[in-house]
């Protein structure tokens, strides 16, 4: 039995009340218990971390993640890297996923069939570190859509970066083929893309089509996500009970009513990281502020602002993550979107870490055991330098995501575990201390 306790700590528990001083014990792979100071927890057996009042915060779920986008500018870079080397870059990218804090993730495509499947069951056996993750599909799209880059001379499926459909029976043949590989929901692209030459206001897929993935899905027990910008792709979204809708940029007030009222149903994952950095951050890669203005994408920006705060103030479920992966938005950098929801949603700073924690636990279809600080509840547990709720960027610092605990196991260690009996085995084990944080207890003491 492997027990850590954490003590003298500000609890973010994920329930919505404010941040409290207390302990907290961990058993194996779970929480046994959360005390409110003064009370506290038993520590005896336990390796203690003397929190100095340090945050204590579940870990976070990206909801729309692209683990084989492999940080380069174009969609051709990423599909054409060899598939060895692909999934080598998968099994780095997850691991610098989970060293930043985000236990749990879901997969909104892949860009090989298999990529996400094989990822997943290798985390899951423990051969390599990376968060809990759900594999999503390829894209299945349509012919000339997004994620349909075969070439004239040049036409052939393996080449494209999505699965190409045209028909319900091609979709029904996409669908069952990626439910045999294994994924646990399919991924679709019922809107366009600027970036790969298609109007974000765009949906290119019938109504009979969306009808047969989701009758599929449905028949085979699997979730679907959509790449869903237009506002009648979000419309598709509900009627065909589409749960996890990515973007929405430019849902109408039909399309915001709709998702309202199927609200306990659907997920929104925007990816607005993705609309603002390739607004502002993407000159070195060709794409200037005036480039991206002209593409779109800063008009789309505007619109997608004011969608979601629309969607936020009807109590829409809107989760961060979103195409980091690209050269200008690498993967790590994901928990820019916790500001980004504040500064263009409009979410409060506890509002945005509760995207990312309690309902982070709920898209991953365990609300009652992820997202939260609370006896019973899975020891996913993150020990921050520095105060989120005043500061978000902390979320962005390696150095001060000092512990990261996924199931009970710690993948990454406190820094600086001063004072000198932060971080030790009651039982007599002592645990090497860094020079830094000697220098930090003895500071302390004077």
């Amino acid at each position: 039995m492997t027990r850590y306790a954490f003590t003298n700590v500000r609890i973010f528990d994920g329930t919505g009340e404010d941040p409290y001083l207390g302990d907290l014990l961990v058993e194996d792979r779970k929480i046994i218990q959360v005390a409110r100071a003064p009370a506290g927890v038993d520590t005896q057996g336990a390796r203690v971390f003397e929190g100095r009042r340090r945050f204590l915060m579940p870990g976070m779920t990206e909801a729309h993640t692209h683990f084989s986008w492999n940080d380069q500018p174009s969609l051709a870079a990423i599909q054409f890297m060899p598939p060895e080397e692909h999934m080598l870059w998968c099994v780095r990218v997850a691991k610098r996923y989970l060293e930043m804090g985000w236990t749990s993730a879901i997969g909104a495509a892949a860009a090989k069939p298999r990529l996400d499947v094989v990822l997943r069951n290798a985390i899951a056996a423990g051969e390599f570190p990376g968060p809990r993750y759900l594999a999503g599909s390829q894209e299945i799209t349509t012919i000339g859509a997004l994620g349909d880059n075969t070439l004239p001379h040049m036409p052939f499926q393996e080449l494209s970066f999505g699965s190409v459909c045209s028909g319900p029976e091609e979709i029904r043949r996409s669908a069952r083929t990626f439910i045999k590989y294994g994924v646990d929901h399919l991924k679709i692209n019922l809107s366009g893309e600027y970036i790969a030459g298609l109007p974000a206001e765009m949906s290119p897929f019938s109504e009979e089509e969306v009808a047969m993935l989701a009758k599929e899905a449905k028949r085979y027990g699997k979730r679907v996500a959509a790449h869903a910008r237009s506002s009648e792709s979000v419309k598709l979204c509900v009627r065909h009970g589409i749960e996890m809708v990515y973007h929405a940029s430019f849902a109408d007030d039909e399309a915001l009513d709709m998702l309202e009222s199927a609200k306990d149903k659907h997920f929104v994952a925007p990816g607005i990281g993705w609309l603002i950095r390739t607004t502002y951050n993407a000159a070195e890669y060709g794409i200037t502020e005036a480039v991206a203005a002209q593409m779109g994408y800063k008009r789309e920006l505007e619109v997608a602002s004011e969608s979601l705060r629309k969607m936020h103030r009807r109590g829409i479920r809107i989760l961060p993550g979103g195409d980091y992966g690209f050269a200008w938005m690498p993967h790590g950098t994901n928990a820019n979107d916790l500001q980004y929801f504040v500064d263009y949603i409009g979410m409060t700073p506890k509002e945005a870490l509760l995207s990312a924690t309690a309902l982070g636990g709920e898209i991953m279809m365990q609300p009652d055991s992820l997202g939260k600080l609370r006896a019973g509840y899975t020891a996913d547990i993150l020990l921050i330098d520095g105060d989120p709720l005043q500061d978000l960027s902390i979320l962005k610092d390696p150095a001060k995501i000092q512990l990261v605990m996924k199931e009970g196991t710690i993948y990454k260690d406190c820094a600086s575990p001063s004072p000198a009996d932060a971080a030790l085995h009651l039982d007599g084990a002592d645990f090497p201390l860094r020079e830094e944080g000697v220098k930090e207890a003895l500071a302390e003491m004077h």
